[in-house]
């Protein structure tokens, strides 16, 4: 089809303003609001830029390249613009330890825990126990709250200040990362794993901040 249309010889060339007026009446037609797909869109057009082209005599190969120029141009802005938008929404919210308008405290986030286990729910209860110790941590106040924070930001920021179980709390945050968004099997080994965890949390003691002046002691 397209190498018959480019051995088409024609007179007329389409001007500057023709071409802008063709692209504006084209994107404004109703078939752009149905929720069609960026593909499908851009197909619609570039046939009927062709018609238009047959029906007021322009020369098809100097339709054709504008058309392919339009449509590289359109699909460079398009993955420009939402490529980054769905990797920032990927990695930040999506992998959210605890959502922005979870108000429960600590002990209540450990009640749902103990009752997902107790109905052998353990997806559930190993989530809602690696968020207790989360909020446990924030209600201590070695973590800051702050919504949207990933596991592994709270395990690494935690660590730093409670180094006696900084590495049971890595494990804990990648085991998190693996049942909620790994497609990984929670069993009632990894609940028993993760409740001693949140014991040795819970009685750790924060090491003095990092940067902290220290008093010299005289000699």
């Amino acid at each position: 089809m397209l190498s018959a249309l480019l051995r088409l010889e024609v007179p007329v060339d389409p001007d500057a303003p023709t071409a802008r007026r063709w692209a504006v009446e084209e994107l404004a037609d109703p078939l752009y609001q149905k929720g069609e797909s960026l593909l499908t869109r851009l197909w619609r057009w570039l046939m009927g830029l062709f018609e238009r082209a047959s029906q007021q005599q322009v020369d098809l190969r100097l339709a054709l390249v504008g058309a392919l120029v339009v449509l590289l141009v359109v699909l460079a802005v398009a993955f420009w613009v939402a490529g980054p938008v769905r990797l920032r929404r990927r990695t930040a919210a999506v992998r959210a330890v605890l959502d922005a308008d979870d108000g429960r405290t600590g002990a209540q986030l450990q009640a749902a825990a103990d009752a997902a286990a107790a109905r052998g729910d353990w997806h559930t209860a190993v989530l809602e126990r690696f968020r207790s110790v989360v909020r446990g941590l924030e209600e201590r106040t070695v973590l800051d709250e702050r919504p949207g924070r990933t596991a592994h930001e709270a395990t690494v920021e935690a660590g730093a200040r409670l180094a006696d179980v900084a590495d049971e709390l890595g494990a804990a945050g990648r085991l998190f990362d693996g049942v909620a968004y790994g497609d990984e099997p929670a069993g009632e080994r990894d609940d028993a794993w993760l409740r001693d965890v949140a014991a040795r949390v819970a009685a750790a003691r924060p090491s003095r901040a990092v940067g902290a002046v220290v008093e010299a002691v005289p000699r």
